[in-house]
């Protein structure tokens, strides 16, 4: 039976890899374009000290929630610092995150990031005391602790200081043990949910055709643009892993609508392939203005008992260059309205003003996001 699935896997992805589609759209395994319910990860976080640190922790005066977690965490180990004036640089409060990766098992390692909450300077050469990471409901999954492993660096002298990096973060490879684990049976499930990563009501529906060609029967429905419901077929030899296990290799063809994201602070454009414009004529024109300072200094006469003077003297310079019109066809493909938008010789920031413009007089069939 696996076998019969495997050469129809590789059949029905040779059949959609040559059809005419395929030159429209890009080529993806199911496993790669969907999260599958339930496997998950689930994020964590902590509040811890980290000591040992060489003179570059929290300043107690500065940081009171440093002081007041280093008191309690003397108390607990019997030492009592109530009253007394505690001064110590080698000790930094830090929030300790982690994901837990899905079904992880009592006892398995994972990592963490560290990163410093008060005014310390440096977290090099520390090591983390022993740190419970919460999860969303309260409830403690793992136990964290162990030397902090950092990626910048800091040194200072009398006259100069260098700073390489971020020196107050860090991270502890297979710094936390896992306590707890997450009640989830993913075999025992008949029916689950694939979002997909792209929301796209074409890219769903070609999903869960994919699926039941393969299958042979209506295993997969399309619920929603980012939801595609698996449901276990009563003659499956097996349970609804092995149907994911079976199906995750898949070839479709996703789609994807016409979209332009545009970032205005770095001047970054990116177009989809899709993009289409109707027939517009555009014409940039650009003003440059330059001013240059020449000051003369002028002498006295002989004998005349005047002063030395500057004299201002600017040298002021308009340049204009007009760009004529330039046509842009009708439903041009990508290559050619990037050629026709690079005739015209403009920076990138001009070009985004350009196709603002293009789309408030809507020749552009596409969506602007600008970041």
């Amino acid at each position: 039976m696996r076998l019969i699935r495997t050469i129809a896997a590789a059949t029905l992805s040779l059949a959609l890899t040559l059809s005419p589609m395929a030159s429209f759209a890009a080529p993806a395994r199911i496993k790669d374009i969907v999260d599958m319910e339930g496997i998950r990860e689930n994020q964590l976080v902590g509040y811890g000290l980290v000591v040992g640190l060489n003179g570059t922790g929290d300043s107690l005066n500065n940081s009171p929630f440093t002081k007041q977690s280093l008191q309690s965490m003397l108390e607990r180990l019997g030492v009592n610092t109530q009253g007394e004036n505690v001064r110590t640089a080698n000790v930094a409060a830090v929030m300790v995150t982690a994901n837990l990766p899905p079904f992880a098992t009592q006892g398995s390692r994972m990592d963490v990031s560290v990163a410093a909450l008060g005014d310390a300077d440096s977290l090099q050469g520390g090591t983390l005391l022993v740190t419970p990471l919460l999860g969303a409901d309260g409830e403690v999954y793992a136990i964290a602790q162990g030397p902090v492993l950092i990626n910048g660096f800091s040194a200072q002298g009398d006259a100069a200081s260098v700073i390489s990096g971020v020196p107050t973060t860090g991270r502890i490879s297979s710094g936390a043990l896992i306590e707890r684990e997450i009640d989830f049976h993913l075999g025992s499930q008949h029916s689950l949910r694939l979002a997909l990563r792209n929301p796209d009501l074409t890219t769903a529906r070609r999903i869960a055709l994919a699926v039941n060609d393969f299958i042979g029967a209506p295993t997969a429905v399309p619920e929603d643009p980012a939801t595609v419901r698996l449901t276990l077929p009563r003659n499956f030899n097996g349970n609804i892993v092995d149907l994911l296990t079976d199906i995750e290799q898949l070839i479709v063809q996703t789609d994807q609508p016409a979209k332009i994201v545009i970032d205005e602070n770095s001047g970054i454009i990116v177009m989809g392939k899709d993009v289409r414009v109707s027939s517009v004529a555009v014409a940039q024109s650009n003003l440059t203005v330059t001013i240059a300072e020449d000051p003369t200094v002028v002498q006295p006469n002989p004998l005349s008992l005047g002063q030395t003077a500057v004299e201002p003297n600017t040298n002021l310079n308009v340049n204009q260059s007009d760009t004529a019109l330039q046509v842009v066809e009708e439903s041009v493909t990508l290559q050619q309205l990037v050629d026709g938008l690079n005739a015209l010789g403009i920076s990138p920031r001009d070009l985004i003003a350009i196709l603002q413009a293009i789309k408030a007089t809507g020749a552009l069939q596409a969506e602007i996001e600008v970041l």
